[in-house]
């Protein structure tokens, strides 16, 4: 009621003052009041609607800033428990590669947690990172994989998006190699360029087996739609994802546009 009573105030003060001004001076007078009186207004709501924007803008940084938080953590957390399983096998057999499983997990895990933080990482970094992951892996495989990390970087002190690839990587072996018991193979090649980033990973799997587990689990992998979603968030209308399959193999390659 109070709030009724002072617009009603206000709009009858306004048509007071707007006659007295008529009485008391020419009608040029009363237009010149009238356009700067409603020009005021007009200034308020939009410097208004200008803060307004930003506010919402930086409330929507802060959402992206959240979700890339989130889709970073759920990175590959069954490959580390599924490291520290093998790594106590290793320790039970007392055998001689429980030292270097520790030290490449570690490192691995160093580098998710406090680089994985960060915007951006040094391409030798990232690079480090896929190494010790296919390192792990052939450990487990007892070295029987054929496995190509081709890369061709132009500035190694680049700096690109951290564990933007691992994910493909992840799936090649969870989804690919794992289901073979031979001829594995992954092939995959890293590009950056200052002005694009590219990736491919080719890799074999057993189409009957991959059906059959992927009826055993009660959800799907997150990895591929992680990797969706991270794009859109950090290069929207700047990436492209291709994918290539046949009943037994699987290509994807992965471009940035970064100009």
């Amino acid at each position: 009621m109070n709030v009724w009573l002072k617009s009603i105030a206000l709009v009858l003060g306004y048509g007071v003052s707007l006659y007295l001004i008529y009485l008391a001076t020419n009608p040029e007078v009363l237009i010149v009041f009238l356009t700067i009186s409603l020009m005021l207004p007009l200034i308020y709501l939009i410097q208004d609607r200008a803060k307004q924007k930003q506010y919402i803008d930086h409330l929507h940084q802060e959402t992206l800033k959240a979700e890339l938080s989130l889709l970073k953590s759920q990175i590959n957390p069954h490959f580390f428990f599924n490291t520290l399983n093998n790594l106590y096998g290793l320790a039970v057999e007392k055998s001689d590669l429980t030292e270097e499983v520790i030290y490449r997990l570690s490192q691995m895990m160093r580098f998710t947690i406090y680089d994985g933080r960060k915007h951006t990482v040094l391409v030798v970094d990232e690079i480090a990172y896929l190494e010790s992951f296919i390192e792990l892996n052939q450990l487990r495989h007892q070295h029987r994989l054929d496995i190509r990390f081709e890369r061709h970087i132009t500035n190694d002190q680049q700096r690109i998006p951290p564990l933007l690839f691992i994910n493909l990587l992840e799936n090649a072996f969870k989804h690919g190699v794992d289901t073979l018991t031979d001829g594995q193979y992954i092939h995959f090649c890293l590009t950056t360029k200052s002005e694009m980033i590219e990736f491919t990973i080719d890799n074999n799997f057993d189409k009957t087996v991959l059906e059959k587990n992927k009826k055993q689990r009660a959800s799907g992998g997150l990895g591929l739609d992680n990797l969706k979603r991270r794009l859109v968030l950090l290069f929207p209308d700047k990436h492209q994802i291709k994918t290539n399959v046949t009943d037994s193999s699987y290509k994807t390659t992965v471009s940035i546009d970064l100009t």
